[in-house]
C-alpha cells in the first residue's frame, strides 16, 4: 500500500472498530503529546494501555504502564507509536511476535518506515504512518452519526 495518503474510509474503519489501544512511548510527563493523546483516547471511551519500559509498573492517567507489548495480557486493536521513525521497525517486529496480532499499527507524525509497514501488511495488519490519530478521530464521529437524511417538503397543490 502507498502511505502518502489515506482515504477517510480506511482511517474510519481502523478507528471505528478499535476498543483497545496500546500507546508505545507513552509519557508520564503531562506536557508530552503521547500523554495528551492517552488522555484524549480515555475520554473517548477507548481502553488505553501505555507502554514505556522506563516507567513499567507506574501509572499514566490511572492506567498501568507496561514494559513491552508482550507484557500486555489482552488483545490489542491498535498499536499507536510515539517513537522515532528509526524505531518504528523495532515496534513492528515486536508486534509481529505477539500471539494475537492487532488490527492496525499507527505511526504518529514523522513516524514512517515503508519497509516496516510492508512487513506488517504482509501479516494482515493495517498501517497508518505520519498521521496524528487525534486529528483523524472526527471520522469516528461521522461514522457513528450519519448525516440526517433530508426531509421531504410537502408540496402545495
Amino acid at each position: 500500500m502507498m502511505h502518502d495518503t489515506y482515504s477517510d474510509a480506511y482511517l474510519a474503519e481502523i478507528l471505528g472498530k478499535a476498543r483497545t489501544i496500546a500507546v508505545v512511548g507513552a509519557s508520564v510527563r503531562d506536557n508530552r503529546p503521547s500523554h495528551w493523546v492517552t488522555g484524549f483516547l480515555l475520554g473517548k471511551g477507548y481502553h488505553v494501555l501505555p507502554v514505556n519500559p522506563q516507567h513499567a509498573g507506574e501509572r499514566i492517567l490511572d492506567q498501568p504502564v507496561y514494559a513491552s507489548l508482550a507484557d500486555i495480557p489482552e488483545p490489542i486493536d491498535i498499536v499507536d507509536v510515539f517513537r522515532r521513525a528509526e524505531d518504528f521497525g523495532k515496534v513492528v517486529d515486536e508486534v509481529l511476535r505477539l500471539p494475537i496480532l492487532p488490527r492496525a499499527i499507527w505511526g504518529q507524525l514523522s513516524v514512517r518506515d515503508d519497509a516496516a509497514a510492508a512487513r506488517a501488511e504482509a501479516a494482515g495488519i493495517k498501517v497508518v504512518m505520519d498521521r496524528a490519530l487525534v486529528t483523524e478521530y472526527p471520522l469516528v464521529y461521522e461514522l457513528s452519526h450519519p448525516a440526517a437524511q433530508p426531509t421531504a417538503v410537502a408540496r402545495a397543490g
